[in-house]
Order: structure tokens, then C-alpha cells, then sequence
């Protein structure tokens, strides 16, 4: 298949003849869907409320907590169990209501085509919770696709709560799947992300076609070129099952 003009990639290695094939983590926010048009806003403002409420402090504070503890650990919530104690199920409950939903989503037409014409095995990851994630794979119509969805609940361990991008959750989650890094693509719009796994020997696909101007974060979203820990770069789903995919060895 000859690479789509739209589609930046590195050079691909060979598959081994025989070798199993692709497996796909799907992030979920602005990958799979377009969070940004209205959840993330909703999702944000949540947060900070929450943190206004539970600690009793200044909107300017809990919104500085909020960017800091995402920043430093992958999600709000780590740094909210860590430094302040608190209830971890309460706070995603709370901040993820959203009995409005179905008028907040905007997602790809064709996406259930799109990626049912990706082969291998395909999972969704996110830092997102499970009923939340569920409830949004329900409304645009591609739970089925799917063999497991793995939420944030799913990422804790014994010690501690984690959150992508941390490396032994992504360990523990390859030798639990039985998944060798090499085979494994991540599907993703956050860099950070991408960067810290394919330091573990994921494969990665940037997705950018949703990204705001400004991240959650404050900081600028750059879109332009393709960094060196991006395998394919891409705009939307459509454009990554015209890339060619190889399986490492």
C-alpha cells in the first residue's frame, strides 16, 4: 500500500514472517473523540471546583493544583490521593457526570469503518474512568470494536494509584495482555505520552486533529512536524489506516 501524502512516518522495520500481529492502544480524550469541543471545558471546571470545595482554597490555587498535579503525575487525581487524601472514586464520579452527554460528543464520521479496517487485536486506554469511558464508546457507537477497555481504575496497583504515562503500569499492563512492546502501537494526541512509551519500545501514532491551541495545561499545542519518538503522525483515523503498519520484530 503506498503511504498516504497525509500521513508522516518513520521508516517501518520488516515484519518476521509469522510474527503475531498488531496490537493497538487507543487513548479514548481527543483521540477517539473530539473532548475538546465541550467535555474537556466541562472536565476542567469540574476539577477545580471539586478542589475549591474539598480544600478549601482560592479558584487561582485549585486551578494551579490541577495543571501542576497533571503535569507532574498524568493525572489530577495522583497528586489529589498523595497530598491531600482524597477520595479518589468520589472525585472521578464527580468531575465525569455528565447526564448530558450524547449532546457533547463529536466524533469522526465512518469511525466503526476506520477501525475495523486497522488489523490486530484493539484496546482503549485511558486516564479517563470506566464509566465514563464505557458511557462515551456506548454513545459514538464502538464499544464492539474493542476487546477491552482499560481505565484508570485498571491502572492501579497494590502501592499506589497510576496513570499513563507512567512506565510500570505499562509494564505490568504488557506482561498481564501477555503483549510484547514491539507489537504494540500507541494511538495518542498527548506527547508526553507517546514519548515516555516509546522509550519502553512501543510503536506510536500521533493524533492531531483534535488538539486545541492551548492544551488544559496552559501551554500552546504545537501541531507542526513530527518528533522523534512519533512513528506515523496523522490527523485523524481515517488517515492512519491508509498508513502502512509493520510489526517489528
Amino acid at each position: 500500500m503506498t503511504p498516504s501524502r497525509r500521513c508522516s512516518r518513520s521508516r517501518p522495520q520488516n515484519p518476521a514472517r509469522g510474527s503475531a500481529g498488531p496490537v493497538w492502544l487507543f487513548d479514548l480524550d481527543n483521540t477517539l473523540h473530539h473532548a475538546s469541543h465541550a467535555i474537556f471545558p466541562r472536565i476542567n471546571a469540574g476539577m477545580t471546583a471539586y478542589i475549591v470545595e474539598r480544600l478549601g482554597i482560592e479558584v487561582d490555587l485549585a486551578n494551579h493544583l490541577r495543571v501542576e498535579y497533571t503535569r507532574r503525575y498524568g493525572a489530577t487525581l495522583l497528586g489529589l490521593v498523595r497530598h491531600h487524601g482524597v477520595d479518589a472514586h468520589d472525585f472521578l464520579a464527580a468531575v465525569h457526570d455528565f447526564p448530558d452527554l450524547s449532546a457533547l460528543l463529536r466524533a469522526e464520521r465512518g469511525l466503526v469503518r476506520h477501525l475495523r479496517a486497522l488489523p490486530g487485536r484493539k484496546y482503549v486506554l485511558t486516564n479517563g474512568p470506566r464509566d465514563y469511558a464505557e458511557a462515551i464508546l456506548r454513545e459514538i457507537g464502538i464499544s464492539h470494536v474493542f476487546e477491552r477497555c482499560i481505565s484508570i481504575e485498571q491502572m492501579r496497583d497494590r502501592s499506589a494509584w497510576r496513570a499513563k504515562p507512567d512506565p510500570k503500569m505499562m509494564r505490568r499492563l504488557l506482561a498481564r495482555e501477555r503483549l510484547r512492546a514491539a507489537h504494540v502501537w500507541l494511538v495518542e494526541d498527548t506527547r508526553s505520552h507517546l514519548k515516555n512509551y516509546r522509550a519502553q519500545g512501543l510503536r506510536t501514532v500521533w493524533v492531531t486533529g483534535y488538539l486545541p491551541e492551548k492544551s488544559g495545561l496552559g501551554a500552546t499545542n504545537r501541531r507542526s512536524g513530527r518528533p522523534h519518538y512519533v512513528d506515523i503522525k496523522v490527523q485523524s483515523l481515517k488517515t492512519l489506516k491508509k498508513c502502512p503498519i509493520r510489526v517489528a520484530r
